[in-house]
């Protein structure tokens, strides 16, 4: 009687750690890796941009390499690039 409830409370440990794990810890997980995702994506950006500028690059087309790293609902169109551009001359 007493091994078996030894046995029985090893068990409920196992089963709610793993309950735990593929329940609550992985998915937290998951969310924190996509958050940090999102928020280096500007970096990543940045730093296309600039290889793609010392490779050699012509300015526009490395800014559109920079470009096409970023997420489609923030990405800009080109249009859109291409005023913001020239108003700053």
């Amino acid at each position: 009687a007493v091994l078996g409830g030894m046995i029985g409370s090893a068990l409920v440990g196992t089963f709610l750690g793993i309950l735990l794990a593929y329940g609550v810890f992985e998915p937290l997980g998951g969310l924190l890796e996509q958050k940090t995702e999102e928020a280096s994506k500007e970096f990543t950006c940045i730093k296309t941009t600039l290889l793609a500028s010392m490779q050699g690059y012509a300015p526009s087309t490395a800014i559109e390499f920079g470009r096409k790293v970023l997420f489609s609902d923030v990405r800009p169109s080109f249009s859109e690039l291409e005023g913001h551009v020239k108003g700053k001359k």
